[in-house]
């Protein structure tokens, strides 16, 4: 008997053309990003013949994105790849879950409520979280965003809950 763990035949759901799969999934995701950023942009002016406007800038990335899009697309097509990774879910869920907190809160809890806990809401987004070092950067992140966008930038942004202020 060996020692070695067996590397038997993975499966795979991608056709038998595709020779890295990674690679191949990741060029679609990334033409079908394109593609969205393209259709959403189309009603800006801009870029139309040497008209620069609000469109100008997103359907020009947009279009460098499909270019890279069908590169990799292309490259897990040609080339010996890695298959699928398992996909984790927590990172992407709680982040979004984060950003979405942040835009229900903000009017109603004020920036500093408001930053502190979308910091920690994406900080449950990895299992290695250290909570003493999240809590630290936290505050440190609040503290800053306070005094940046009030003040610095100009903001009009309220601190404090609503409930706190008469």
């Amino acid at each position: 008997m060996s020692d070695t763990p067996s590397h038997g035949p993975v499966k795979s759901i991608m056709p038998k053309w595709v020779r890295g799969p990674q690679d191949f999934v990741g060029g679609v995701a990334l033409i079908a990003i394109a593609l969205f950023a393209l259709w959403a942009s189309s009603d800006l002016q801009g870029m139309r013949g040497f008209s620069f406007g609000a469109g100008t800038a997103p359907r020009m990335f947009a279009y460098l994105l499909l270019g890279l899009g069908v590169a990799v697309m292309v490259v897990g097509l040609l080339t010996e790849g890695t298959h699928l990774a398992k996909y984790h879910w927590r990172g992407p869920l709680f982040v979004s879950l984060a950003i979405l907190s942040f835009a229900l809160m903000i009017r109603p809890m004020g920036l500093i409520v408001t930053a502190f806990s979308s910091f920690l809401i994406a900080a449950l987004g990895t299992p290695e979280t250290k909570w003493t070092e999240t809590i630290i950067v936290a505050v440190c992140l609040t503290a800053f965003c306070s005094l940046l966008f009030p003040y610095a930038l100009g903001l009009p942004l309220q601190m404090l809950p609503k409930f706190m202020i008469r």
